[in-house]
């Protein structure tokens, strides 16, 4: 009965170390499978500013559904993967501040393009892009007081 028993444990443990093995490669076949993605993602990003920062529409009608295109393309990949989605703003950001050092003012650019350039700059939180009126306010506290009444017997 020990021989069995022994056998038993010694059988379930093997087994438990082979599915602890297989498991672990697994996991790092995941780990290089996102990896590779993020940088499948990285490379899009570069490849999508330097097509951005080249890109002449015939009609300001083309550009505007192009630009519309894009703002829809990183919606949904931020809605499907937020990890590739910050991968691929970050590329991008990185991509547009290289374009910034080098062009210099040299380079022509479509409205369309600031707009959405601004965006990797600033995420429009500047107050350049707020509406914002340019007139003077005035603040004024007004205090009214109340009389006191008492009653006493004294």
């Amino acid at each position: 009965m020990k021989t069995i028993q022994s056998l038993f444990l010694v059988f379930a443990l093997s087994i438990f170390s082979t599915i602890q093995a297989q498991s672990t490669n697994v996991n790092a076949k995941t780990q290089v499978e996102l990896k590779q993605s993020y940088t499948y993602y990285q490379q899009r990003a570069i490849e999508d500013a330097r097509y951005e920062q080249e890109f002449k529409a015939s009609s300001s009608k083309e550009e505007r559904a192009f630009w519309k295109e894009q703002k829809a393309y990183e919606k949904n990949l931020k809605s499907k993967d937020r990890r590739a989605y910050k991968v691929y703003i970050e590329a991008k950001n990185d991509a547009y501040a290289n374009h910034y050092h080098n062009c210099n003012g040299s380079c022509y650019h479509s409205d369309y393009y600031y707009q959405h350039a601004g965006y990797y700059y600033y995420e429009y939180r500047q107050p350049r892009y707020s509406n914002t009126s340019t007139r003077a306010t005035i603040n004024t506290n007004i205090g009214v007081s109340t009389p006191r009444v008492r009653l006493g017997l004294f």
